[in-house]
């Protein structure tokens, strides 16, 4: 068993398999579930190119982070990437639009999207003191789970990710001996702004790659386990999505546009009957639970790692004698999440965490190119990403240009993001000055 070492105290549990079931989980959450639909309606049949861009896009941007990740021991992840390259403040933007706008938001978002899947079963839940009951008995569970050891979380993180899994790819299996060949035909001749509209909206089943690497004081042979891992994962969720989408549009065709809210249910139900409806509802029940629970593992450990350096307060760097784990961070992640969740609703709260997660996924990118530029040599033994300065410059290229597709009030509300994150920083170092020339005073 591995155990505690390191300044840090916290246990390297995490190999290359445990890296890439939390890559999957992560990822596979609430958007392959409704997004197959809504882009074939934008581009029929030929919606699989959306998946192609995607795919080589999140791929450009994976080997960035392998790099970084597989040459990084500290826990923190994009953190501690951008804090390293461009200084403290950057680092502070970065981890805090990461973890209160890219994860926390969608996890409050993924909250009232299983409280709505549950008033269709149960319309007590649709509104109400019930469903806010529920809202805190989730994250308090998930977050007594992740404070007890982080092999809880770990165990969790992989249970879910193969109770989503082996279900969809059953499914899958299924349903392709109902795939009439004439629906995958294209129809309508893509443009390239239908096929940049569609990638947009697709990249938000993407999201997630980053979330595992913020343990990175718990991953075990960083430089093999990262690459390996990350890779591994990212392969299996692209191969997952398109046989998803193949089959959807195979299945359904023309008849996707009446069923928009829940295709793969639809599917379920022609290939499998009500039973298989009720089934797939189940999946994807556990399937944003165990997203919640893969973040709920994860982003804690930047609210640790900045408490740890001093930009946040301290007692969030906090680690349990007996269990090894942040508690400190945990809770308030978890207290914060809850909070949001029961004020907001899932449209609004899904927007900006996409927006959040495609700006920091460019300053981390960004790392990358300032190293390739200034030609730093690789520490012996780390993955080095192929391409050299292209592969950087064509990742933050396609960052931009599906932040270009973005709506103006998402801008709005991340610029004033920025200025309240600005001045709680400045605020902060006031009062690191103050407390030392108070030390110096005595």
């Amino acid at each position: 068993m591995s155990v505690a070492s390191g300044p840090e105290q916290l246990q390297r549990a995490i190999g290359p398999r445990t890296l890439a079931f939390a890559t999957v989980n992560a990822i596979v959450g609430s958007g392959i579930f409704v997004l197959p639909a809504l882009v074939s309606l934008r581009l029929g049949a030929a919606a699989i190119l959306a998946y192609l861009v995607c795919g080589a896009l999140i791929f450009m941007i994976a080997l960035c982070f392998a790099e970084l990740g597989s040459g990084t021991t500290r826990t923190g992840g994009l953190y501690a990437y951008i804090e390293e390259a461009f200084g403290p403040y950057a680092g502070f933007l970065g981890s805090n639009i990461y973890w209160f706008g890219g994860s926390m938001l969608a996890d409050a978002a993924i909250a009232n999207a299983l409280a709505d899947i549950l008033s269709g079963f149960f319309p007590v839940m649709g509104s109400g003191m019930v469903r806010i009951f529920f809202i805190l008995g989730l994250f308090s569970l998930l977050a007594m789970l992740n404070i007890r050891s982080v092999k809880h979380g770990i165990r969790f993180v992989e249970f879910a990710t193969l109770a989503k899994l082996v279900p969809l790819i059953i499914l899958v299996v299924v349903a392709a001996w109902f795939v009439d060949p004439a629906n995958l035909r294209w129809n309508i001749s893509p443009s390239w702004s239908g096929v940049g509209g569609a990638s947009l909206l697709l990249f938000y089943a993407f999201l997630g790659l980053e979330t595992p690497l913020i343990n990175g004081g718990e991953i075990k042979d960083a430089r093999r386990t990262v690459p390996r891992g990350l890779l591994l994962g990212l392969a299996m969720v692209l191969l997952l999505y398109i046989s998803i989408q193949l089959v959807i549009q195979g299945v359904l065709g023309d008849e996707l546009q009446a069923n928009t809210a829940s295709p793969l249910g639809a599917v379920a139900a022609l290939a499998m009957g009500s039973p298989g409806l009720v089934a797939i509802t189940l999946v994807m029940f556990v399937s944003m639970t165990g997203t919640m629970g893969g973040n709920m593992l994860c982003t804690p450990r930047i609210l640790y790692a900045a408490g740890r350096d001093g930009s946040l307060p301290k007692q969030l760097g906090r680690v349990h004698e007996r269990c090894t784990t942040p508690y400190i961070a945990i809770m308030a992640y978890a207290l914060i999440g809850c909070t949001v969740a029961i004020t907001g609703n899932f449209r609004q709260l899904a927007i900006l965490s996409s927006a959040s997660v495609l700006i920091v996924y460019l300053g981390v990118v960004s790392v990358l190119l300032k190293r390739r530029l200034r030609k730093e040599a690789t520490p012996k033994g780390t993955f080095r990403a192929p391409g050299g300065v292209l592969l950087p410059i064509i990742a933050a290229s396609g960052i931009l240009w599906l932040l270009s597709n973005l709506e103006q009030q998402e801008w709005v509300a991340m610029a004033i993001f920025v200025a309240v994150l600005s001045v709680l920083y400045a605020g902060s170092l006031q009062l690191k000055k103050r407390s030392a020339q108070k030390v110096l005073a005595t």
